[in-house]
């Protein structure tokens, strides 16, 4: 982020407690004007008490948020300019669609006359219009979860925090109402932090992800940086590559030579740990070849297959390789029992150093 703008939001050594127990520890995070970030993380990591107390809703136990340069620590709710989305809409059930919509507006004290023009312009934009006089129990999960987004952009916030908004509803509707979100952010300018378990999610909505572990940070980047260079052993299994091999990495010549079991393979100037270490991968980097084959750059493991399903538009193939199994995508069709290699390229390990990867938090 660029040193000169003022963050809208800045999380500095943040410490929050529930009685006796530490809950985050010291969370430090710069969100820039009109950037979507997204927070990831196991239950329990401390992403939704992160996003509580930036609210207000959970007192700190140390460390400041400020607001574009002012400290909101001690700052009620209302009084810190922004609005929050729950995972469980919130509603008046005794409400129209107007009346939650319109809801902040009043609190506000605006005339009745430019909050019904506000509403119908908000719903508008969340193609609800028409509906403003529906109860809101008589709508269906997704028009109500669209009321709920109505109602927190109504009062045309700074920043918009979105606690696992989507979680409740099917599929379709999630995936529609995730580009809805994201199109409208870009169109109003918003500045949003979004709490998710959801990996996709957070991967198709972030401008940056966020990721926690145990109330701590393990690493913020783009989607394509978390996801192509994970940190920690830890960040490497949560996006995804929860496959792992114990491997012998040995300088040789301009490169490395690495051993696994009885097969070993080199690669040129690979920038890669050297000594123990243990690969962590997704099966999607995996694929079938001649259990002989010798491929620069990749390691070949000797194994057969023991299952084949075909989910359309191509096989899926589960590879026991010594005891252990892993699926694999291919194209061609294989007889069950058939000996095959399965080839890893090494540049599509995570690499980290055997002693990296004991005893970390696993989700």
């Amino acid at each position: 982020m660029d040193s000169s703008v003022l963050a809208a939001i800045d999380v500095d050594h943040l410490q929050v407690s529930y009685g006796s127990q530490r809950v985050l520890h010291g969370v430090s995070l710069s969100v820039a004007p009109g950037e979507f970030i997204a927070i990831l993380g196991s239950s329990g990591c401390g992403k939704t008490t992160l996003l509580r107390t930036i609210a207000g809703f959970q007192k700190a136990a140390g460390g400041a948020i400020r607001l574009s340069g002012r400290d909101v620590v001690n700052m009620p709710p209302e009084k810190r300019g922004m609005a929050m989305m729950f995972q469980s809409y919130a509603l008046w059930p005794h409400m129209t669609v107007l009346g939650n919509v319109g809801y902040g507006l009043r609190l506000r004290g605006l005339p009745k006359e430019e909050i019904r023009a506000r509403v119908a312009s908000v719903l508008k934009m969340l193609n609800l219009s028409g509906l403003e006089d529906r109860k809101v129990t008589d709508l269906s999960g997704g028009q109500r979860q669209r009321v709920a987004l109505g109602r927190a952009l109504a009062i045309e916030p700074g920043i918009l925090l979105l606690d696992e908004p989507l979680s409740n509803l099917d599929a379709k509707v999630r995936i529609q109402l995730r580009s809805e979100i994201k199109s409208l952010q870009n169109r109003l300018g918003f500045t949003a932090i979004h709490v998710t378990h959801d990996r996709e999610e957070a991967m198709t909505m972030a401008d940056r992800i966020v990721v926690m572990d145990a109330g701590r940070i393990a690493q913020v980047g783009s989607p394509k940086e978390v996801y192509d260079r994970p940190n920690s052993p830890f960040v490497a299994s949560f996006m995804g590559a929860e496959n792992t091999l114990d491997l012998d990495v040995r300088p040789s010549g301009a490169g490395v030579e690495v051993r696994v079991d009885d097969s070993t393979a080199t690669a040129l100037g690979a920038d890669v740990p050297v000594g123990h270490v243990t690969a962590y991968f997704r099966d999607d980097i995996a694929s079938l070849v001649d259990p002989h084959a010798r491929i620069d750059g990749s390691i070949v493991l000797p194994g057969k297959i023991t299952q084949r399903t075909y989910p359309g538009g191509h096989y899926r193939y589960v590879a026991a390789i010594g005891d252990r199994h892993f699926t694999v995508t291919d194209d061609r069709y294989h007889e069950l029992d058939r000996p095959v290699g399965l080839r890893l390229p090494l540049a599509s390990l995570h690499l980290f150093p055997k002693t990296q990867t004991t005893g970390g938090h696993h989700a």
